[in-house]
Formats: structure tokens, C-alpha cells, sequence
């Protein structure tokens, strides 16, 4: 039996989104975003299911905070909803929106726990869609404001802050795949939002530097591992091409100062790139305290024969169109399992590989998993308990990967289990579960999962053994 040991300076800690979990969505002066939109759109989320209510964590964060101390968490990452503290997002900001989240923060703090703020997890105001959503330069702007407002509102309270999740789903999937909000399918509206969100992120950055300076700053980035299905150039170039699109898209100006070459050749017949504007690249690329990577499964490539039936098993979500813009000649294959509940191929040796690309390509920038966890099809057993044993091993198994990679180099500093409480999972509903904690939807009950009890030994003692319990 293995036993990996994590340093006392070792942070464990859990993860939630705004609208995933706060339910309120028209309490106390919040305005509408462009996830109720496309929730209340037919036909856009799995049974029609909306945010309305989720979690009722807006009304039971109290509650909430009382798992989160008794799992004995050193952090927490939330998000904020921007239509919830500037329901526009320009112009006023809404005091009982700020208030809500100074509650929380202050109640992170009372119990021991470190607040690590995300300032955007998808939920843009639709006031801002409505004027071009992030294909539009104005929206970056109008996001440097917000930060302005909210750093200095909650300022040095809050540990971490983090300007963006994953702003690879927030641009492809919302603006090229349609399969997020705001569902636009436009390749080149998609580049531009990739731009923009980026440059968001410096302006947003550059606020925390100026507002808050004893804070940690963080953006949280979810990064592919791209394999080739063969060794052949054909197949290793469209992991390049790939790699380009997923990664180094934001990898590149966030952390070089610029953008890769070969992703600005490769999507040429999209668009000539002219929304970057002289010095963007250099806003953008802030120092970071942390970077944070968001890992669940990896991705298989090979280019297309233009003959054989195209494939698409990249995991995000059916749609006639792609998230995959100007790649037209990969294809993605399925994978061996196990899966899991998303449909996601476990695989817990590519995120040991992830972190040792990062720390080889960025050695001196610390990093922290800021989202790993599974999805299964739990079930309430007749002892009232969720034996949840295929989500114990998921993490087992991640978290090794994780001491695999601290043991070979990698500065990473901590984990945060995805998710804390079972929520709205954006297009699929209330049908995937990915929480440690069960909620009941009906009565808004929460029932720690044996991975809670799981995760919450290892919070205390840092050890994780290889074998099951």
C-alpha cells in the first residue's frame, strides 16, 4: 500500500459557482444574466431545468458555511454573480447584492476558512450580451469597472482573488458551439471572445494589484491534455493545432505577454485578429500568485482523412456547430473507460502529465487545482447514506496523480474538490451529480456523501493511501 504524505502548508479546500448553487434569481434587486436567458429558452437545458432555485445556497450559505467548517476546509472558492452586485453590468452597483457576499466572506473568516473569490463563472449580465456580450471589446471595460467595485467592497478579506473560470467554455462553447450561454454559433465572435475575456482578466488583475495588494491573485484556467492518436505528423499536428486553441490561447498572453503565432495562422480564415489592439498583450499579462487548472478528462486527436465519418467525442455537449474553431480537419475519438456520468474518461495519469507540462514550460508560477471531481449516478441507500465508492476512487486516484507530480517538481499548493454540494450542471440540470454533498432538491436537504467523510480524513491528516479504505 502506497501512502502519499501533503505538507501541513498543503491547502484542501472545495469549489461552488453563483448560479450553480444560489437559486434568488430575482431577490433583492439581482438582475437577469445570460445563463437565465438560455435556461428559460426551450429546449436548451436538459428537462427545461433553470437556476431559479438551485441549491438555495443565497438563503442557506449559513448553513452551507457550517459544512464547509465541519469538513474542516482550509478554503473556499465561490464565485460572485456580477447581475447580483451590478444587475446591468455598468452603472450602479446593488448594496444588497455586496452585502450577501461581505456576509459570506465574513463568515468564511470566522470560521478559519480562506475566501477565494472568482469574480466571473459565466453568469454575464444580459444588459452586456445584449450589446455584444464579449465578442465586444466594451465588455472587458465594462468588467474592469465591476472588479473596481467588488475588490473594493470585500478588498483584502478575500485570500484569492480570481478574475475568470474557465474562459475557454465562456468563448468556444458560448460563442462558437452554441452549448453554453449566450448560444451563439459564431467562429469568429468566439476568437474575439477569447481576446476579450482575456484582456478582462489583465484589467481585472491589474485592479486586485492596485485595490488589494496584500491579496493573492489567481485565474482559473481549464486546460486540455491532447494526445495524438499516432505518432504520424498529420496526428501530432492537430495536437499542435488543438494544444493552440485550448490552451495557449490563454496560456500565451496571460503568462508570455503574447499571442502564439501558430494559433494566429491557424484561424486566419476566421478572422485577421484585429480586436487586439497595440499593448492588450501586455495589460493582459499580469503576474499571477497562482494559476489555477481545472482538470476532469483528457482528449484524443487525429486528423481527419476527409473521407471517413468525422468524430466528435471531445466531451462538451452535442451541436451541429463546434467549439473547435478553424480545426475542421481533427477529429476527436472516444476514449476507453471508465467514464463517468458526464460520459468523461477517467484519467488520472494526464493531469500528473498537465502539471509537469506546466511546471516545465512555467517554473517559477505555483499552481493549484482549482476543480477535480466526478459526476456518478448516486443513490440514497436504505441506511439513509450515498455509498458514493466510485467517486472515493476518482478522487483517490486524482489526488495521487496530484503527489505524483509534487513528487517529481511541481509547485502545486493545493486542491479543491469539485464539487461541494450536488447543483445545477448548466446544460444537463439537476441530472448529473457531482457534489460531495447530496442535496435533495425537493426539500433542499444536504446529506454528506461518503466522499465527504472520505475527503474530510484527508483535510485533517494530508495522508492519502492508494488502496481503498
Amino acid at each position: 500500500m502506497t501512502q502519499h504524505h501533503f505538507p501541513e502548508s498543503f491547502v484542501w479546500g472545495s469549489a461552488t459557482a453563483a448560479y450553480q448553487i444560489e437559486g434568488a434569481a430575482h431577490e433583492d434587486g439581482r438582475g437577469p444574466s445570460i445563463w437565465d436567458t438560455y435556461s428559460h429558452t426551450p429546449g436548451r437545458t436538459l428537462n427545461g431545468d433553470t437556476g431559479d432555485v438551485a441549491a438555495d445556497h443565497y438563503h442557506r450559505w449559513a448553513d452551507d458555511l457550517g459544512h464547509i467548517a465541519d469538513l474542516g476546509l482550509d478554503a473556499y472558492r465561490f464565485s460572485i454573480s456580477w447581475p447580483r452586485v451590478q444587475p446591468g453590468g455598468s452603472g450602479r452597483f446593488n448594496q444588497a447584492g455586496i452585502d450577501f457576499y461581505s456576509r459570506l466572506v465574513d463568515g468564511l473568516l470566522e470560521r478559519g476558512v480562506r475566501p477565494v473569490a472568482t469574480m466571473y463563472h459565466w453568469d454575464l449580465p444580459q444588459e452586456l450580451e445584449d450589446a455584444g456580450g464579449w465578442a465586444a471589446r466594451e465588455t472587458a471595460l465594462r468588467f474592469q469597472e465591476y472588479a473596481a467595485g467588488i475588490v473594493g467592497a470585500l478588498g483584502d478579506r478575500v485570500h484569492t482573488w480570481t478574475t475568470l473560470n474557465e474562459p475557454w467554455c465562456s468563448a468556444y462553447l458560448g460563442y462558437a458551439s452554441g452549448v453554453h450561454a449566450p448560444g451563439r454559433t459564431e467562429p469568429a465572435a468566439a476568437l474575439a471572445a477569447v481576446h476579450h475575456l482575456n484582456l478582462a482578466h489583465g484589467l481585472a488583475g491589474r485592479v486586485v494589484r492596485e485595490l488589494a495588494p496584500s491579496a493573492e491573485l489567481s485565474v482559473t484556467l481549464n486546460l486540455h491534455v491532447v494526445r495524438g492518436a499516432s505518432d504520424s505528423a498529420p496526428d501530432q499536428d492537430a495536437v499542435r493545432r488543438i494544444d493552440a486553441l485550448a490552451n495557449r490561447a490563454f496560456l500565451g498572453p496571460m503568462l508570455d505577454g503574447e499571442y502564439p503565432a501558430d494559433l494566429l495562422a491557424d484561424t486566419a480564415s476566421v478572422t485577421d485578429w484585429s480586436f487586439v489592439r497595440e499593448g492588450d498583450e501586455k495589460l493582459i499579462a499580469v503576474p499571477l500568485d497562482v494559476l489555477g487548472v481545472n482538470y476532469y478528462s483528457s482528449t484524443l486527436v487525429r486528423a481527419w482523412d476527409g473521407v471517413s465519418a468525422r468524430s466528435d467525442a471531445d466531451g462538451h455537449g452535442a451541436s451541429t456547430s463546434t467549439p473547435w474553431v478553424a480545426a475542421e480537419n481533427v477529429d476527436f475519438l472516444p476514449q476507453p473507460g471508465p467514464y463517468t456520468a458526464m460520459g468523461w474518461n477517467i484519467d488520472p495519469p494526464a493531469l500528473t502529465e498537465l502539471l509537469l507540462r506546466l511546471q516545465r514550460e512555467y517554473p517559477s508560477q505555483p499552481m493549484m487545482i482549482t476543480e477535480n471531481g466526478a459526476a456518478f449516478d448516486d443513490v440514497v441507500s436504505a441506511d439513509g447514506r450515498i455509498h458514493d465508492d466510485r467517486r472515493i476512487d476518482y478522487l483517490r486516484r486524482h489526488i495521487g496523480a496530484v503527489a505524483d507530480a509534487r513528487a517529481q517538481g511541481a509547485d502545486v499548493r493545493g486542491y479543491f474538490v469539485w464539487s461541494l454540494l450536488d447543483n445545477f450542471e448548466w446544460g444537463y440540470g439537476y441530472d448529473r451529480r457531482f457534489g460531495i454533498i447530496r442535496v435533495d432538491y425537493d426539500t433542499q436537504v444536504r446529506t454528506w456523501k461518503d466522499s465527504a467523510h472520505w475527503y474530510q480524513r484527508l483535510a485533517a491528516t494530508g495522508k492519502l493511501d492508494s488502496a481503498q479504505d
